[in-house]
């Protein structure tokens, strides 16, 4: 039905239920990757899109992933105490060391598989991205020793990732009106 996931355009919801109150993803309309056999495999996590001007031009930030050393944009698994977009600002905090002002409104979708290596099951996600106007980066952050940043324009940023829709997204970003 859709091409890729950047293609979707329909409905999106975030919802609590459960025990653990934790945040769902309800997306309708959509075609699950073949490989999934119920909405439940697929995980959802939330991103952030870091970026900045630089002399009239963006720029956005991305960090080394923890094992495999690959470009990725911060993101992680949902907090039940935190909107979707402040768990995307704190992984950004956590993951790169920035701070700044993250906007509620959803700038893409894109899936990926987190890799257990071994530890655990290979999980298959959707990563719900979120702008995030950088303001400054922190020499001192939680995972400083564990990545590296590097701020890249979108089409340089573009060629660096693995995930063809987070390819796609960081090629077509431009940053919301503030």
């Amino acid at each position: 039905m859709y091409n890729s996931w950047t293609d979707f355009r329909g409905r999106v919801d975030f919802e609590r239920f459960g025990q653990d109150s934790e945040h769902v993803l309800v997306i309708e309309d959509i075609e699950l990757p073949k490989a999934l056999k119920r909405d439940k495999d697929l995980r959802t996590q939330y991103g952030a899109l870091c970026y900045r001007m630089m002399r009239g031009k963006v720029q956005v930030l991305l960090i080394t992933s923890r094992t495999r050393r690959r470009w990725i944009i911060p993101k992680g698994w949902p907090m039940s105490d935190r909107s979707p977009a402040e768990a995307a600002s704190l992984e950004a905090w956590e993951e790169a060391g920035v701070s700044g002002k993250v906007s509620g409104d959803v700038v893409g979708y894109f899936p990926y598989t987190k890799y257990g290596d071994g530890l655990g099951p290979d999980l298959p996600c959707v990563v719900c991205v979120f702008p995030l106007k950088v303001k400054s980066l922190a020499k001192e952050f939680p995972e400083r020793h564990e990545r590296r940043r590097k701020w890249f324009s979108p089409k340089q940023a573009s060629k660096k990732v693995a995930e063809p829709d987070l390819r796609q997204l960081l090629r077509d970003f431009k940053p919301p009106k503030s």
